[in-house]
């Protein structure tokens, strides 16, 4: 029966697998998709209402994959406190692909030369939007599996977004997520609700191997974005259904079940009719759904359409939007916070919008809520999965630590430096020159980033990357070589031995020289 584990396996597993601490790292400039509309001779409202989008952040020739990677993960690192020697699994999830043999996380690795541990599993994982969501999963089933040593799992979702001049380039972006996996989390798995739902398509695509740029057909990747999203909460309603019989629970599963839903962003007005296709599900599944009263009230007229035929019926679309607009403010509407912001950042999308549910609601809140996650990935790859958040609300439990990490998100967004659409497109005519050059030393200025943003410094001939640590003090000038820590960053003892605790930020070394290969 879909749903079912075996009682002796649930035994052993270890409990409440999930998200400990989260991060978020996104560029620190911007430009405003409304600029952007006039300098693109658009239509006013082109990218602002019909995308959803405010404004979109974007990466100079000083950021790639690897740096925003690293950005994140030193952050986590330091503002939970712990010690690099806790991690026994780190996992890149990304499309962004700089080698074709070398894997980002082995540049990560640079980070983890002072604690002396080398004992780290995992390595990229890659398609599309998907990768993070895949890596996340493997982490979970790390802990859950034989193979767990009683450490952390660490995992990375990163991209920059970027696409050629034309009607893609606004939902654009760039950032990266990194994730704390392990037990007794705030965030806990719920084991057996995936939905998940695999195809072949050429909807989104990069094929030019010496090009940022992918292939994209518009329309059929939003058919196959709303198809997966049907399959997959689908195969999750069957799931859930089996758990809720073996409770002995009689009740059907809908939107009514999930406290917060959020969903792959690849720009807000997306996210907005997914939440209504759900409710079309809900509809359309329902056996005497009430249409005189209630959300389905004034829907009698769709009762018999076909799900497959209309994912651009704009009478439905509309009919559903209107009927979901309380679900959406209540469930869906808080999660585009980044989305809004800083646009498309590829795997870290949905995770930047779990962040963004977490960073805008108090503990208690949260707390006990199930939340609804939808991950795809083009070509295609999708998930549907929920996450319970814990009841435990006190004062220094691990929700309150996790969500009191995230209460500057909106601070950081403000901080952020706003860029003409014309200098933007000369950064993106620099990185559409100088993508994969070697003997490269980039141009873009350091001093626009933020405090302790990682940057590359130089491509040699050999194509190796170097890079270096902005200091954490604004004030302070901008260091180069290897110093010793000063800070002692507070050892947390592996799962197995205590309860995760995540201690208060500290602050951490000012600069730091690495590499993605010997010099």
């Amino acid at each position: 029966m879909p749903g079912s584990l075996p009682a002796v396996c649930e035994a052993a597993w270890p409990k409440d697998v999930g998200i400990i601490a989260l991060e978020v790292y996104f560029p620190s400039q911007y430009v405003e998709q409304a600029e952007l509309e006039e300098f693109d001779g658009v239509s006013a409202g082109k990218y602002t209402v019909g995308l959803g989008q405010a404004r979109m952040g974007f990466c100079s020739d000083r950021e790639d994959i690897s740096s925003l990677c690293l950005t994140v993960v030193q952050r986590l690192m330091e503002r939970s406190g712990l010690s690099y020697d806790s991690v026994g699994r780190l996992e890149v999830g990304t499309e962004t692909i700089i080698d074709k043999s070398k894997s980002s996380k082995t540049v990560l690795m640079q980070l983890f030369q002072e604690s002396g541990n080398t004992d780290v599993e995992g390595v990229d994982t890659t398609n599309a939007c998907y990768g993070g969501t895949a890596a996340l999963f493997n982490a979970v089933n790390w802990v859950e599996s034989s193979s767990w040593d009683g450490r952390y799992a660490l995992v990375v979702a990163g991209d920059i977004a970027v696409y050629a001049s034309g009607s893609a380039r606004p939902t654009g972006g760039a950032g990266a997520v990194a994730m704390l996996v392990g037990p007794n989390a705030p965030l806990a798995f719920e084991r057996g609700l995936r939905g998940t739902h695999m195809q072949h398509a050429y909807d989104f695509y990069k094929p030019d191997m010496v090009s940022e740029y992918p292939v994209v057909d518009g329309k059929l990747s939003i058919q196959c974005y709303l198809s997966a999203l049907d399959r997959c909460y689908s195969v999750y309603r069957n799931k859930i259904h089996g758990q809720w019989q073996r409770e002995g629970l009689d009740k059907r599963c809908s939107l009514e079940d999930f406290g917060f839903m959020v969903f792959h962003s690849p720009y807000c007005k997306l996210v907005q009719k997914s939440l209504a296709r759900l409710m079309l599900n809900d509809f359309l599944c329902h056996p005497s759904p009430d249409t005189e009263s209630g959300p389905f009230s004034g829907l009698d007229a769709f009762r018999d359409v076909k799900i497959e035929d209309t994912y651009f019926d704009r009478d439905v679309e509309k009919a559903f939007l209107k009927a979901s607009s309380e679900a959406f403010e209540n469930k869906t509407k808080a999660s585009l916070l980044i989305s809004n912001q800083n646009g498309n950042m590829y795997t870290p999308s949905v995770y930047g919008c779990l962040a963004s549910v977490l960073a805008q609601h108090t503990p208690q809140q949260l707390a006990g809520q199930r939340i609804g996650v939808f991950s795809y990935g083009s070509g295609f790859a999708a998930t549907l999965y929920s996450i319970k958040v814990t009841q435990d609300a006190t004062p220094g439990s691990a929700l309150d630590k996790l969500v009191s990490s995230l209460c500057d998100l909106q601070d950081r967004l403000d901080s952020r430096k706003k860029v003409s659409p014309h200098l933007f497109a000369q950064n993106m005519k620099l990185r559409e020159e100088t993508h994969h050059l070697a003997n490269y030393t980039p141009q873009g200025p350091v001093e626009d980033l933020f405090p302790g943003t990682w940057y590359l410094t130089r491509v040699d001939e050999k194509h190796r990357r170097q890079y270096s640590r902005r200091s954490m003090s604004a004030e302070r000038p901008l260091e180069a070589g290897l110093i010793t820590s000063c800070i002692t960053a507070e050892h947390i003892p592996s799962p197995l031995k205590k309860m995760p605790r995540i201690p208060a930020a500290t602050a951490g070394p000012e600069a730091l020289v690495i590499s993605n290969g010997d010099h």
